[in-house]
């Protein structure tokens, strides 16, 4: 298994948050410690710092892995720019570059992995640790009546989520959804294991990240491992552009 964490958010005073040397260093101890591990596998900078300069952010991933604390570190919400950005300054310092992306995807968020990180991937081996794969649970149809009470977008706080449902863009995509739930039943699948089994297709892509409620839905979501998806699922193009 790996094990990852991520640094930017923090308390409330400025040096509890952010990318500088000091929020990394004692943001990644204060999780290593809630985790009660002597290191995590990778640890990610939650989104760029404009207020931290490069160097400093690389030197800092570079000292908390030369100290045992991290294996390797990785970005996430980064732009293409950014990540170019942080592998020159790693390179010209002989610091350690970051090796992954966590970026969003899935049928309605694709250009990001499928347009920019790909030549970062050829040119410099940055592979993406894709998040949402059923695009904040759309892609399940939980939302084609509606918002349920129950549901993530009928929680305070994710008014966003129901707003994005009742949009126009919203219903557009639900219409998609409908028809992807008919390729899935004629795969003999369900739609979120088509969805993630889609994700996984990606040369650049080395895991999905999952989101689960209960054991059930872990179980279905894992099942996607068995879906083998012809060249023709392979050629629709689900994007929200078409």
């Amino acid at each position: 298994y790996v094990i990852t964490t991520k640094i930017y958010w923090g308390g409330q005073a400025e040096t509890e948050r952010g990318l500088s040397r000091k929020h990394i260093i004692e943001g990644l101890r204060g999780s290593l410690s809630r985790l009660q591990l002597d290191y995590v596998d990778i640890v990610f900078a939650n989104r760029n710092d404009v207020n931290s300069p490069m160097e400093e952010v690389v030197r800092a991933m570079t000292f908390v892995i030369n100290q045992g604390m991290a294996m390797y570190w990785g970005t996430s919400r980064w732009s293409a720019m950014e990540i170019m950005e942080a592998y020159s300054v790693a390179r010209q310092f002989n610091l350690i570059p970051p090796v992954c992306e966590q970026a969003e995807y899935h049928y309605f968020q694709r250009d990001k992995v499928e347009v920019q990180l790909p030549e970062l991937y050829h040119k410099i081996g940055v592979g993406a640790m894709t998040w949402s794969p059923l695009a904040c649970g759309l892609i399940t149809g939980k939302y084609s009546d509606g918002v349920p009470d129950c549901s993530r977008a009928g929680i305070k706080g994710y008014q966003w989520l129901k707003e994005r449902v009742y949009s126009e863009e919203g219903r557009r995509q639900l219409a998609k959804i409908k028809e992807l739930h008919l390729v899935a039943d004629r795969l003999g699948c369900t739609a979120a294991q088509l969805a993630i089994a889609w994700c996984l297709r990606s040369e650049g892509v080395s895991s999905v990240l999952l989101g689960v409620s209960n054991t059930d839905q872990l179980l279905e979501n894992l099942g996607a491992l068995c879906v083998l998806l012809p060249w023709s699922v392979l050629l629709i193009d689900y994007s929200n552009n078409k």
